[in-house]
């Protein structure tokens, strides 16, 4: 009998051991990506969860700032960049395993929704800077910030980047951006139609013509150090029925193959 209470109590021992053990533990998945997809992957990774898919861990910034941190070694397993310019910068340093575009935006002029003064139509020869007067025109870091890099290419097309070089308040990123046009510190912004769709406080202005710039995707992939299982999972959970029509409800399109 003592042998047997023996035995039995050093099995709960080792039972609560392997319990309290990180390795019995799942790790979480850690998906980076751009400050645009917050909303709607927030309720991809909800429905992920639902269907039994393991615990998520989200990071959202700009993508080159995630792109920056993942070529320091940070811990990523999934990064979703809102341009191909930065998932290839990881590319190029073997970083990242096999790219595949997921998904399609547009770009927009917004203000406050509360201002309907405002009114314009973006075609060559615009003139923003007259619209904006001593306001500053808000949009992500045309030097390193997708949705910052897409206005600069499309206000050049317009003829409209001269004008407003000079009245611009950068932001970090995209959705930085846009708080700065729904707390009224700015009168005008550019940003991505999902965000303004994401802002009850903004209202979209204008869209700009799609040919005035590269087109928005937002490539999705492995990162290479990335030993979790999920990650292949994931990716293809990405692009199942489900997830597609969260990312339709939040204003993005489909991009690459389906």
């Amino acid at each position: 009998m003592k042998t047997w209470t023996r035995r039995l109590g050093i099995a709960l021992v080792a039972l609560a051991v392997l319990a309290l053990s990180p390795v019995a533990r799942a790790e979480p998945l850690t998906v980076f990506a751009a400050a645009s997809l917050k909303n709607a992957l927030d309720d991809v990774v909800t429905a992920w969860t639902m269907k039994g898919g393991g615990p998520v861990a989200t990071s959202y910034a700009s993508s080159s700032t995630l792109a920056k941190q993942i070529e320091q070694g940070a811990p990523a397993d999934i990064f979703i960049s809102a341009d191909t310019q930065w998932m290839g910068y990881l590319g190029t340093k073997s970083l990242v395993t096999d790219p595949q575009e997921l998904l399609g935006n547009q770009l927009v002029l917004i203000a406050g929704a509360t201002d309907q003064s405002i009114a314009v139509t973006l075609h060559p020869g615009v003139d923003l800077a007259k619209l904006l007067g001593n306001g500053r025109l808000a949009v992500g870091d045309p030097s390193n910030v997708p949705a910052g890099i897409y206005a600069k290419e499309a206000l050049q097309e317009l003829g409209a980047w001269d004008g407003v070089a000079t009245k611009l308040a950068p932001a970090a990123n995209v959705r930085a951006a846009l708080k700065l046009v729904s707390r009224g510190e700015t009168p005008l912004g550019i940003v991505y139609e999902t965000d303004a769709m994401a802002d009850p406080t903004v209202r979209i202005v204008a869209f700009f013509p799609e040919d005035s710039h590269t087109p928005i995707r937002y490539p999705a992939a492995q990162v290479k150090a990335s030993q979790n299982p999920d990650a292949g999972r994931f990716l293809e959970f990405l692009r199942s029925p489900g997830a597609k029509a969260i990312f339709l409800r939040y204003g993005f399109s489909m991009a690459g193959r389906q």
